[in-house]
């Protein structure tokens, strides 16, 4: 499945920023919640935004694998869910108002839903 791929790759995105909420915590010596520190409470918010996100994506994307999707759609939602995940991490990390990375990385995820949301409708639609 390719899915899987980009399942795997978003996975080691998962694990960095894992390590840099501990990284956060070992600093500031904070076990638990932010402590009030800006600086950790960002980091846990990238985070707990790309665990509110991304799974429900990539169950989308695999349904649509599983359905046949064609593989050239698959990676294009692939790319973009891991790219804008990046842009979304690097962003919000940078500065907590609005800001080119965190702007493009939610609307990039945004579409993937959207995209695979469609293609699954239509493909139930259709069949």
């Amino acid at each position: 499945m390719i899915t899987g791929f980009y399942a795997g790759l978003l996975a080691i995105i998962l694990i960095a920023l894992i390590v840099n909420v501990i990284r956060f915590r070992l600093t500031f010596k904070i076990g638990i919640g932010d402590g009030g520190n800006h600086i950790l409470h960002k980091a846990i918010r990238v985070h707990a935004n790309f665990i509110e996100t991304v799974p429900f994506a990539l169950v989308l994307m695999a349904l649509c694998d599983y359905n046949g999707t064609r593989p050239f759609y698959l990676h294009l939602m692939g790319i973009i869910l891991v790219i804008s995940r990046i842009l979304h991490a690097y962003g919000l990390q940078k500065t907590s108002v609005r800001s080119f990375g965190r702007s493009v990385g939610i609307i990039g995820t945004m579409a993937v839903i959207i995209i695979a949301a469609v293609l699954l409708i239509l493909q139930y639609v259709t069949a």
